[in-house]
């Protein structure tokens, strides 16, 4: 007990033996090592012996510190260790791994002091050396646990990535253009591929790889032996670790390992649907991606694969979806632009044409129509290379036989799929096109082309309808228009022109007629009846028929006038009907017209400028609202004269003012003064309106007394000498030419005519022969000019060229590009 009376500590700490300084130093719980300065060990306790099994006679005197480090670690002893030593004069916790006798390793921690004589100098270094073996171990396992980790996480990272890309990619192909470059970041895969279904042709189709050229990516029927078809009928994940594993399976897969060097493959499918059911799992592609070397997958990865393909397999879904409904739309947008092209065509060949515009290239690289159209049918195609003709042929036969479509398929030689077109019960024709071969079989473009045929067809038959009705239509205005005008009468001459409306199947309410009152007065009348239809074309006619019964020599413009207005009471049709109507005394030389609401005539006169016809005007016939009173005004005519009447639609546009179509008649008229009678009007109407116009067109052009000059061009056909004959009389007439003469110069130009036909063009239908006749003085003088190859001068001697030197007096032939023949002919009995 102490002083104090509690307990002796010191009492109770005193051990009941002595420890042995020198055991304690040998069998402590680490190593213990004395080296001189340079390293050399010169002493080691018997607790480091037995951790590197190395026996004390070895290392003492013999070895140095550095020589038991690992080359690593001698470097480091080196470059760090002794120097800190040397500057510190102690290191504390240096890792360092010792090499034992039996060549292996211990990691250790070493702490260091270094003893110093008096006078500074080393002396002694003191090390102490500690097991950290089970340390490094569960650093290692830390580490690993890290690396795992953050690997785990960068693969999070790559996944999350690609799950963005494949939000952010609308269609099938960007799809599968992301997923096929997921592998690589992911897994540090080599290569990818990526095979998608294709149920409509029931293959797996290889649509994107990293490295095509190291496997065999290509297309494959979903029943084949192969392993990605395999993967895909089943619907797991499958990972080939090695080559004897896939020669074991799957020989086709052993055979691109080999040939590519990979050595584990990993077959992805890439699903939609729920997990848990594998059932209710739909496989929508397989992804392939492989590896240089062995490759043991760990659980973590396993599941981010999976995680994979279900994120693209929804993905591919959406997008699938995506793609069919963009695809829904473009052929929706093409069928309405395609049926609102062929609307905008209204003749039957036109809009066949259009057709296979709009269909190649557009959605095909050819298309071809054939229409079953009178006895040789109609044909239109474009695009490509044509198909071959026999093939063809009979597709299109078996096709019309059928009345349904004959669709192309895989391996077909024709490679085209051939759709009647048919409306109201009957085929009137073919359509054929050539599809890419990846979408022959897809059951949505056989919908599409079906109604694609649909609307075609109908737009051919309401063209054929349209060509039928206008050419009845046609046909019906021109029965209604006045088809005895008068003619071969020396003292005038009258030339009409009718052009229907350009796009309207209805006849039109435009008219004119000309005819004898009396002997010596002639009426000419050009009228507009308001409307379209069989109405307008019927009160046409009844106004027509009106005319003619109130024209007496008697009454005149002006009470004929008045007369419509009476009959507009019984004919409400005929009400606001516009009409100009003339009448020349052809003894007087006298014009009287008068205008019912309609356009002013244009009279040329021998001298002066043209003028239109201003004076007598009223309103249409039957107007209540306008004067009732009917006036007419007289004109004398001059010899030569031309008066036109016309319809508004020579000179109404919408795009400019009546006064500059007025402008634009007057000087093309004036132009024309001098030109033939014959076809003024035609060409009158092509000047001024062309041949697709929207309203009617009617003209009506008389001129007093015979032309002064008559030209004709004729065709290489002895036909058409007949026609110049019967025109060429009635100009001599008109010129009062005496008969024996007339007779002479007909027989002649005949002649001459014949010969250019004959000899200058021979078989060339094509050939041109210009006829002109003019007075000169006391004589009529011909002209007939071929520009035709005749053989020789020879050729032109015989029978026909005797017969033109008797009735003429002058036959001058003159050959150059062609041959001109000049004959003359006095009037009177000198000849």
């Amino acid at each position: 007990m102490s002083e104090s009376g509690g307990p002796d500590v010191t009492q109770e700490l005193r051990l009941p033996w002595d420890d042995d300084p020198e055991d304690l130093y040998e069998h402590a719980p680490c190593g213990y090592l004395t080296t001189l300065p340079d390293g050399t060990v010169v002493r080691v306790n018997e607790t480091f012996l037995t951790w590197t099994g190395y026996e004390r006679a070895e290392l003492v005197g013999h070895r140095r510190f550095r020589d038991l480090l690992t080359p690593g670690c001698q470097i480091y002893h080196e470059t760090h260790y002794a120097p800190l030593l040397t500057m510190q004069s102690e290191v504390h916790e240096i890792a360092l791994d010792v090499v034992c006798a039996d060549g292996s390793r211990v990691p250790v921690l070493v702490n260091s002091v270094l003893e110093r004589a008096a006078g500074g100098a080393p002396r002694v270094i003191r090390t102490m050396v500690f097991n950290a073996t089970e340390r490094r171990s569960y650093e290692n396992e830390l580490l690993l646990a890290r690396n795992n980790a953050e690997a785990s996480d960068k693969r999070v990272q790559v996944l999350q990535q690609i799950v963005a890309d494949l939000a952010a990619a609308p269609t099938e192909a960007e799809v599968a253009e992301a997923v096929v470059r997921a592998p690589q970041p992911a897994f540090q895969a080599t290569s990818a591929s990526i095979y998608l279904t294709d149920a409509d042709r029931d293959e797996l189709v290889a649509v994107a790889s990293t490295d095509p050229t190291t496997g065999n990516w290509d297309d494959m029927p979903r029943g084949s032996a192969r392993a990605v078809a395999e993967v895909a009928r089943r619907g797991d994940l499958h990972v080939v670790h090695n080559l004897a594993e896939a020669a074991e399976h799957f020989p086709d897969l052993a055979a691109t390992m080999t040939r590519s060097g990979r050595k584990t493959v990993v077959l992805l499918p890439l699903t939609t649907g729920p997990a848990e059911d594998q059932a209710g799992v739909t496989v929508l592609g397989v992804l392939a991606f492989s590896f240089t070397e062995e490759r043991r997958l760990s659980d973590g990865e396993l599941r981010v694969i999976r995680l994979l393909g279900q994120q693209a397999g929804q993905a591919l879904d959406r997008a699938r979806l995506y793609d069919d409904l963009r695809r829904r739309e473009e052929r929706a947008e093409f069928l309405a632009a395609t049926t609102r092209a062929l609307d905008e065509e209204h003749r039957l060949l036109q809009r066949s044409r259009r057709l296979v515009e709009r269909v190649a290239p557009s959605i095909a690289d050819w298309a071809g129509v054939r229409l079953h159209v009178g006895s040789a049918g109609l044909r239109e195609d474009a695009g490509g290379p044509p198909p071959d003709p026999d093939l063809l042929a009979d597709r299109i036969a078996e096709a019309t036989a059928a009345v349904k479509p004959v669709f192309a398929t895989d391996g077909d030689p024709l490679g085209c799929t051939v759709l009647p077109l048919t409306a109201r019960g009957r085929v009137l024709g073919t359509l054929a096109v050539r599809m890419a071969a990846d979408r022959r079989g897809v059951d949505a473009e056989r919908a599409f082309l079906v109604d694609l045929a649909d609307r075609a067809g109908l737009a051919l038959e309401n063209a054929r309808l349209y060509e039928q009705e206008r050419a009845i239509a046609q046909s019906l205005q021109r029965s209604l228009l006045a088809a005895d005008v008068p003619g071969n009468d020396p003292r005038f001459t009258v030339e009409t022109y009718y052009q229907a409306g350009g796009q309207d199947l209805e006849v039109g309410g435009d008219w004119f007629d000309a005819f004898l009152i009396t002997p010596s007065k002639l009426a000419v009348v050009v009228g507009d009846v308001v409307g379209r239809g069989l109405e307008a074309a019927s009160t046409m006619g009844q106004l027509r028929s009106a005319i003619r019964a109130l024209a007496t020599g008697e009454n005149g413009p002006a009470r004929l006038l008045e007369g419509l207005d009476r009959f507009c009471q019984r004919v409400e049709s005929a009400r606001m009907a516009t009409v100009v109507y003339a009448e020349v005394d052809l003894e007087a030389n006298e014009l009287v017209y008068a205008c019912a609401g309609h356009l002013p005539p244009l009279l040329h006169q021998p001298a002066g400028a043209a003028e239109f016809l201003m004076h007598a005007r009223s309103g249409p016939l039957g107007s209540r609202a306008a004067d009732l009173r009917r006036t007419e005004h007289r004109v004398s005519l001059g010899p030569g004269s031309r008066l036109l009447l016309y319809t508004d639609g020579l000179i109404e546009r919408r795009d400019r003012p009546i006064d500059r179509g007025f402008e634009v008649l007057n000087r093309t008229f004036s132009r024309l003064r001098g030109a033939p009678m014959k076809g003024l009007t035609a060409g009158l109407a092509d000047t001024l309106v062309g041949r697709e116009h929207a309203d009617d067109v009617c003209l009506l052009c008389l001129t007093l007394g015979a032309e002064e000059r008559l030209e004709r061009s004729l065709g290489a056909d002895p036909l058409q000498i007949t026609l110049l004959r019967s025109d060429l009389r009635a100009w001599l007439l008109g010129h009062q030419v005496d008969q024996n003469c007339l007779n002479a110069v007909l027989l002649a130009c005949s002649e001459a005519v014949a010969n250019a036909i004959e000899h200058g063009y021979r078989n060339d239908p094509f050939g041109v022969v210009d006829v002109s006749a003019t007075l000169t003085g006391d004589a009529v003088e011909i002209r007939v000019a071929d520009r035709g190859s005749w053989r020789g001068p020879g050729e032109s001697r015989g029978r026909g060229l005797t017969l033109i030197e008797e009735c003429m007096d002058e036959v001058l032939f003159d050959r150059g590009e062609g041959t001109t023949v000049t004959m003359r002919r006095h009037r009177g009995d000198a000849a």
